[in-house]
C-alpha cells in the first residue's frame, strides 16, 4: 500500500466507522503522517472463515471493531438471502459474552448485529447478558432460525474478539458458506444506512425480542434427559469446585446442577465472575500451562478433590482430580486429564447410558471424534457394537457429520474433540461445557458411590479391557504465516525424490494424508476420502514404529500444532509407552518443524 493510498484507506474508514474511539484513532495516524501503521491496520481485512471473524480489538479493518462487525453483517444478510427467500422471518439469535476494550465489547458488537438485522426487516431474538455459546447453537434450533451469531473470542487472550457464525442447522458453518459469505461482506462495505444502537431503539422495535429467560429454561428442560441418575445425584459425596475461568460459565453451570439435582456448586472466587480483564491468568484457556493454579489453590482450602473448568465462553471443559490421600494446594498432586481422557471417560459413560436406555438397538447408534483426537474411543465403540466416525479438525466437521447421519436415522450420542470439547446427546449440534460438567460430575458421584473408584482409577480400568492408548499433544508458535507455509512445503518437496518425507528419526513413514492439497499414499488414486482443506495446512503421517502424527495450523491462534499417538504393548507399561513416544515426538518436531531454524517458540 502505497503512502497516497493508506491515507486515502484512512479517509475511507473514518467516514464508515461508527465507533468515535476507532474512527479518531485512525485519524490521528493520518494526521501524524504514520503510514507504516496505517497500512498495518488497513492493508488488509481480518478474513472470515469457518470459525466467523477472530482477531484482537482496536482500529481498523484487521481488527475487531464495530465498522468490520457491521460490514460482516450486511455481507452475511446478503449471503443467506441469496439461498434462503424466507430467511426474514425465521430470523437469527444473537448472543455475547463479556469481552471488551476501550469502548469495544462484545456487547457493543452485538447490537451492531441486532441494528443491522432489524434494518432489513429480520426476526431477531436478543440473548441478554452474558451468555455461553451453546445457548445460540440451541437457539438456533430451537426457533428454526435462518443463523446465530454469539460474539466472543472463547479462550483467546483478552485483547481479542470474535463473531462465530451458526447456520441453520445449529452447526458451525462449513465451505462454501464461508469464502460465499466472505465474497459477499466485500461486495457490502460501504454502510447501508446509519444503524441505532442504542438499546431503545432496538428493543422497541417489534421485530426484536429478548428470548433470554425462554431459551434458558428450554437448554436446562433439554440437559436434564442427559441425566443419568437423576435425584440420586443429590447423594453425590465428591467435593468439587468449578472455575469460570473469568468468564461466563458460573450463572449457568449452577442452574445445570440445579436441574442434575447436585449439591450447590463452590466456585473458585477469584475466577467466578465475568472479567474482561482475566486478572488471575495469563491466558484463559484451561489448556495452557497454569491456567488451573487458582482453581488448585482454593481447591486445597475447601478439600476438594475434583475440578471442573470451563473457558470464557464455557462451551469447554477440563478436568483435574487430587491424586494424593491428603488436601493439597500443589499442582503436582492432582492429575489433569487430557482431551483424549475426557472423550474416553464421557464417550464411555454416554455409550452405557445409551446401551441401558436401548437394550435392543445396538449398533443403530454412532459416536464420532475428529481425527486428531485419540483413536480410544473407536476401539471402545467397536467393542460395543457401536457406529464410529471421525471427521477433519474442528466442531464444524463433526457437527455436519452429526446432521447426515441424524438424517438417515442413525442416533449420534456424543462426539468430541481433544481440544477439551464435548458434545453428549442431541440438546446442542456443537461442543458444549455447561452440560458436559453437569454429566462428568454425575459419573464421578457414581463412581465413587457405587464402585469406590477415583475417575483416574476408572480410566485405568478402561486401559485395562480397551487397551492403552498414550497421546502427546502440544505446538509451536509461528508468527509468520510465510514461514508456517515454508515449514509445510518442505515436508511436501524435500523428500529423497523431491516429494513427500519417506522416513524421519529412523523411522520409516508408512503412509501420509495431506489434507490440505487432497492427498492420500494410501488410496488407488492417490486422493483424500476426507475433505480438502486448501486454506489450513494438515498433514498427517503414520511411522512403522506405531506412531500417528498430525501437524496442522490453528483457525484461531498463530501456532503449529502436533497430535501424537500410540498403542502400547499388550502387557506393557503405560510408562514405557509414554517413555517412547516422548522421546520420538521431541525429536520429529525438532527434525520436521525446525523450531531453531525457523525461529519458532515452543509451548
Amino acid at each position: 500500500m502505497s503512502s497516497f493510498s493508506a491515507v486515502e484507506s484512512a479517509i475511507e474508514y473514518e467516514s464508515r466507522d461508527p465507533n468515535e474511539e476507532t474512527r479518531l484513532a485512525v485519524e490521528e495516524l493520518r494526521l501524524a503522517g504514520n503510514v507504516a501503521e496505517l497500512e498495518a491496520i488497513l492493508g488488509s481485512r481480518l478474513q472470515f472463515g469457518t470459525a466467523g471473524l477472530r482477531g484482537p480489538m482496536g482500529p481498523g479493518y484487521n481488527r475487531m471493531n464495530e465498522l468490520v462487525v457491521l460490514q460482516t453483517c450486511q455481507g452475511l444478510i446478503r449471503y443467506i438471502e441469496s439461498l434462503d427467500k424466507s430467511a426474514k422471518s425465521k430470523g437469527i439469535i444473537v448472543g455475547y459474552d463479556h469481552r471488551a476494550l476501550g469502548t469495544l465489547s462484545s456487547k457493543g458488537f452485538a447490537r451492531i448485529t441486532a441494528a443491522v438485522f432489524l434494518s432489513q426487516g429480520y426476526k431477531t431474538y436478543l440473548l441478554e447478558g452474558f451468555v455461553p455459546t451453546p445457548f445460540v447453537a440451541f437457539g438456533v434450533r430451537h426457533f428454526g432460525c435462518a443463523a446465530g451469531i454469539m460474539v466472543t473470542a472463547s479462550h483467546n487472550p483478552k485483547a481479542d474478539n470474535g463473531y462465530k457464525v451458526y447456520w441453520n442447522t445449529g452447526s458451525q458453518i462449513v465451505p462454501p458458506h464461508d469464502s460465499g459469505i466472505a465474497a459477499a461482506i466485500q461486495d457490502n462495505l460501504e454502510p447501508w444506512k446509519h444503524y441505532n444502537t442504542t438499546d431503545s431503539v432496538i428493543f422497541n422495535n417489534p421485530l426484536a425480542e429478548d428470548v433470554t429467560t425462554q431459551v434458558a429454561s428450554a437448554y436446562f428442560a433439554a440437559i436434564q434427559t442427559l441425566s443419568a441418575e437423576g435425584t440420586r445425584n443429590s447423594e453425590n459425596t465428591v467435593k468439587a469446585v468449578y472455575t469460570a475461568m473469568h468468564g461466563v460459565g458460573y450463572r449457568w453451570v449452577q442452574e445445570a446442577f440445579k436441574v442434575f439435582n447436585h449439591a450447590a456448586v463452590d466456585a473458585v472466587p477469584a475466577q467466578a465472575q465475568p472479567d474482561p480483564t482475566f486478572p488471575t491468568v495469563k491466558f484463559p484457556n484451561p489448556e495452557e500451562k497454569g491456567a488451573l493454579n487458582e482453581s488448585v489453590r482454593y481447591a486445597g482450602l475447601v478439600d476438594a478433590s475434583l475440578i471442573l473448568a470451563n473457558d470464557p465462553d464455557a462451551d469447554r471443559l477440563a478436568v483435574a482430580e487430587r491424586v494424593s490421600e491428603h488436601t493439597s494446594v500443589e499442582l503436582k498432586d492432582w492429575y489433569v486429564f487430557s482431551g483424549n481422557e475426557l472423550g474416553v471417560l464421557l464417550g464411555y459413560w454416554e455409550i452405557q447410558r445409551w446401551k441401558r436406555n436401548n437394550p435392543s438397538a445396538e449398533g443403530k447408534a454412532a459416536v464420532l471424534a475428529s481425527i486428531v483426537s485419540s483413536r480410544m474411543l473407536k476401539a471402545i465403540a467397536q467393542n460395543e457394537g457401536l457406529i464410529y466416525n471421525d471427521t477433519l479438525t474442528g466442531f464444524k466437521w463433526l457437527g455436519d457429520r452429526a446432521i447426515a447421519l441424524r438424517a438417515e436415522g442413525t442416533p449420534v450420542i456424543f462426539m468430541y474433540e481433544e481440544a477439551l470439547g464435548y458434545c453428549l446427546g442431541n440438546v446442542v449440534c456443537d461442543k458444549d461445557g455447561v452440560s458436559a460438567a453437569s454429566v462428568f460430575y454425575e459419573m464421578a458421584g457414581v463412581l465413587k458411590r457405587e464402585r469406590n473408584l477415583t475417575v483416574k482409577q476408572h480410566l485405568q480400568n478402561l486401559y485395562t479391557t480397551y487397551g492403552e492408548f498414550v497421546s502427546y499433544n502440544s505446538y509451536v508458535l509461528s508468527h509468520d504465516k510465510a514461514v508456517t507455509a515454508k515449514v509445510f512445503q518442505q515436508l511436501r518437496t524435500t523428500g529423497p525424490t523431491g516429494g513427500y518425507w519417506t522416513e524421519a528419526v529412523g523411522a520409516k513413514i508408512l503412509a501420509i494424508k495431506d489434507i490440505t492439497v487432497g492427498y492420500d499414499s494410501t488410496t488407488a488414486d492417490l486422493k483424500s476420502l476426507l475433505p480438502m482443506t486448501p486454506d489450513s495446512e494438515m498433514i498427517m503421517f503414520e511411522f512403522d514404529n506405531g506412531v500417528s502424527v498430525t501437524l496442522r495450523t490453528s483457525g484461531t491462534e498463530p501456532k503449529i500444532k502436533y497430535y501424537t499417538e500410540i498403542a502400547a504393548q499388550p502387557g506393557a507399561p503405560r510408562a514405557v509407552a509414554e517413555e517412547i513416544l516422548h522421546v520420538f515426538v521431541d525429536n520429529l518436531v525438532n527434525a520436521m518443524l525446525k523450531p531453531d531454524e525457523y525461529g519458532l517458540t515452543r509451548a
